[in-house]
């Protein structure tokens, strides 16, 4: 099965030449590149996300696996839904699935099922995908979408990635795709980014979902950030880092509401 593009010509340009483009101009080559566990990175429109995008994974060495976990705008499918067979489409050419990857993180799961019908039309993990492919061609990823859930669920899901990241003979990337608050003033939005950003730097994702709680932070992904972090501090993380931080406000001058976007690196 080939997922085709949802959002190619909306969120990014369909065609292939002005794609890489302007994947290229937010990609800065001068920068010292690192290896990371997981990495938050925003799926806005790129001309609204894509510099935090361009931030990231600028700073990181792509490895040929991934495993992104993205929330489910759309209602669709079931509440954790696993891809693990096909390849996806974009304007840069197919993406394969690891699914080599994905069935031992299926098995390893007690909450995951097997559900194409949540990807079909979800936004955001297709719009990492020309980000990973123009820095790796030969990537391929494990597509993972989430539909609320409890705790217990977010561990299980955590432990069966981490358990194959930590077996596997290769590096695999988690990233987790979400945006930041949605349509808040810019300082209310930037204050309450803050806070879910202050928690991620302390590995803390009970706090993050406190905070997320407490204050009323509609940021859309927290999900797959409490997952990616519990997984990596399974795999040994000790740190991670605010690469950039922006509002959908910084980039069109309207700042009564806006949508924030940061990009965060753990290692």
């Amino acid at each position: 099965m080939i997922r085709k593009p949802a959002v190619a010509g909306q969120f990014y340009p369909y065609e292939p030449k002005q794609l890489r483009e302007q994947i290229a101009g937010f990609i800065k080559k001068t920068i010292k590149k690192e290896d990371a566990l997981g990495v938050i990175c925003p799926h806005a429109g790129y001309m609204f996300s894509g510099p935090v995008a361009g931030a990231v994974y600028s700073r990181i060495n792509i490895p040929d696996k991934a495993v992104i976990l993205c929330p489910n705008h759309t209602g669709r499918g079931a509440p954790f839904s696993i891809v693990t067979e096909g390849s996806w489409a974009t304007p840069l050419g197919e993406v394969k699935i690891a699914s080599e990857i994905g069935k031992k993180i299926l098995k390893n799961s007690k909450e995951l099922e097997e559900d194409a019908s949540a990807h079909v039309s979800e936004h955001s993990i297709e719009v990492q995908l020309p980000f990973l492919q123009y820095l790796n061609p030969e990537i391929s990823f494990v597509p993972i979408c989430f539909a609320g859930g409890d705790y217990s669920s977010y561990e299980d899901i955590a432990a069966a990635i981490s358990n194959t990241i930590k077996n596997a003979d290769e590096k695999i990337l988690m990233v987790a795709s979400s945006d930041m608050s949605h349509y808040e003033s810019q300082d209310v939005a930037s204050q309450k980014d803050r806070e879910a950003i202050d928690a991620i730097l302390e590995l803390d994702e009970k706090l993050l979902l406190k905070r997320i709680g407490d204050f009323n932070i509609s940021m859309c992904g927290y999900v797959p950030v409490t997952v990616m972090l519990i997984a990596c501090k399974k795999l040994g993380a000790k740190t991670a880092e605010l690469v950039k931080y922006q509002t959908s406000g910084d980039v069109i001058g309207g700042y009564s509401e806006v949508v924030g976007y940061a990009g965060m690196i753990v290692k």
